[in-house]
Parts: structure tokens; C-alpha cells; sequence
């Protein structure tokens, strides 16, 4: 067994739902697949002696999950008050309509498609509830619509599917383009390392308690693959499917047709950069 203090990000074990810093308690979503690991986290974040709560992505569409979510809240002496998506995905934002129609909430995000209320989210936006603060870190790259949030009270950012508990993310191209996402990166090594974010509480996949490794590892990963992607073409790999059946070899099958939306981003990088 792999100690998981040796894997990048030190994952922690156990369960995944719960407690997970001073302020933010998760609640998995019963949605796993090769996708979403073991299901989306379902964030509820308040300061520890306030009745207000903030929930950041409600999740799928599955009554039984919101209702477990505003359950979780109450059972804790909290009330939701405000509603935050990392982007529009199903697996997070499918159930944010019916989660705002239960808690009685707005719905705040980048996409203006997604909000409901007047009030959407961009970067430098600084949300405050009950005295929790979360400062709004843009994040495009998985999707053009991709944010982070920092909660610097616990010295931990939200990364949504930007960074994973677990594996590596998809830049899910057209939508999300590798050279924003690359920019997104750096701007989250810069927290770990001017503002002493250590701690990142992912979208997917267990917690992890390296917030720069994690930052690290996906640069380096990225960089790994884009030179194995250069190298296949270089090799008369023309297409996106034919880079992936050379690249991904090593990877299950069934995660191929993502795995060729990050191909495809990474060539239209390379000749954006002049190498292809």
C-alpha cells in the first residue's frame, strides 16, 4: 500500500464526507463514476459561531442529496444563506435551481446563465456571510467559467475541478483552453506561496494538506504531457484520437473521450505557440 503522505498533495483517508477544516464541512453527493471520483463534494462553509452558511456547489440534480445538504447544515445550527458554483458542470450545478428553491437562496456564479439574483461573481469579489470570508480566485482553464474560492481564515482554496483530490483534471476544450489553465496554476502556487494556502478542498477526491505539491505535481504533469503530445505528432500522430491511443496508452478506455478534449487543447496550444 502507498503511503498517502507519499502521494501528490498528501491526500487524507478515511471518509470523505464531514469535517474538514474549522470551517468547512463536506457532504459527497452519491454520483460516482471514473468522471467524479467518488461522487462531487458538496461544500458547506460558515464560521464556527455563526448561524449562517454558505454552500458551495449543491451538486446533481438529486433531491435526497440537497435535502441531506441543508440537513447537515441545520443539524449544525446553521441557516444557508448564499449558494456559490465553481462552474457549470452537471455534477455541480445541475441541483442549484431546486437547492435555492429549498434554502430560499441566491444563486452567485461567473456564468450569468447559471446565477439567480442580480448578483453574479468575478475575480477580486470578496463574499462575506455571517463573518465568513471568501475571495473569488479566477480560474479558467477546465472551463472558461471556472473559479476558485480562498478561504483564508483556514488557509485553504476550493478548486472545484481545477485541482483533484485525486488524478489530474480534464481542460475540456473548446470550452477550457491549456494555456488559461496553465496561467490558473500559477495564480494557485502564488496563494500557496504568498499566501499560505496549504490546504485544498477539491471538488472531487479526498482533501489534501499540501496545497503547493498538489500546484506543483499538475504543472509538471502538464508539462510532462504536452511534450508526450508534441512527440506522438513529431511521430505521425495526426489526430486527436490517434494521440491519445499513443499518450494515454496506460490509461482505462472508458476515460479516453475526455482525455481527447485535453489533446485537442493541447494541440491547438502548440500551433497558438508556433511548435506544431
Amino acid at each position: 500500500m502507498t503511503d498517502a503522505t507519499a502521494l501528490p498533495g498528501q491526500p487524507r483517508g478515511g471518509v470523505l464526507s464531514g469535517p474538514a477544516t474549522a470551517r468547512a464541512v463536506n457532504v459527497l453527493a452519491p454520483n460516482p463514476s471514473a468522471m467524479t471520483l467518488d461522487g462531487t463534494n458538496t461544500w458547506i462553509l460558515s464560521e464556527p459561531d455563526s448561524g449562517l452558511a454558505v454552500v458551495v456547489d449543491p451538486g446533481p440534480l438529486d433531491d435526497g442529496h440537497l435535502r441531506h445538504v441543508v440537513a447537515t447544515a441545520e443539524q449544525a445550527g446553521k441557516r444557508v444563506a448564499l449558494t456559490l458554483l465553481t462552474h457549470g458542470h452537471p455534477d455541480h450545478a445541475e441541483g442549484a435551481a431546486r437547492f435555492a428553491e429549498l434554502t430560499g437562496t441566491k444563486v452567485r456564479a461567473l456564468d450569468p446563465a447559471l446565477r439567480l439574483g442580480d448578483e453574479g461573481l468575478a475575480a477580486g469579489d470578496v463574499v462575506t456571510v455571517g463573518g465568513l470570508e471568501l475571495r473569488v480566485v479566477p480560474a479558467p482553464g477546465h472551463t472558461a467559467d471556472s473559479l476558485c474560492f480562498h478561504l483564508p481564515a483556514d488557509q485553504a482554496v476550493l478548486t472545484g475541478d481545477t485541482v483533484l483530490g485525486r488524478g489530474t483534471t480534464v481542460v475540456a476544450h473548446p470550452d477550457g483552453r491549456l494555456g488559461d489553465y496553465l496561467d490558473t496554476l500559477r495564480r494557485l502556487r502564488s496563494l500557496t506561496v504568498d499566501d499560505g494556502v496549504h490546504t485544498v478542498l477539491p471538488g472531487h477526491g479526498p482533501v489534501l494538506d499540501d496545497a503547493q505539491g498538489a500546484v506543483e505535481y499538475y504543472l509538471a504533469h502538464r508539462a510532462h504531457r504536452l511534450a508526450q503530445v508534441e512527440t506522438a505528432v513529431e511521430d505521425g500522430h495526426r489526430t486527436p484520437s490517434e494521440v491519445v491511443a499513443h499518450v494515454y496508452a496506460d490509461v482505462d478506455r472508458s476515460l479516453w473521450p475526455a482525455a481527447e478534449l485535453s489533446v485537442r487543447a493541447q494541440l491547438e496550444y502548440l500551433k497558438e505557440h508556433g511548435i506544431l
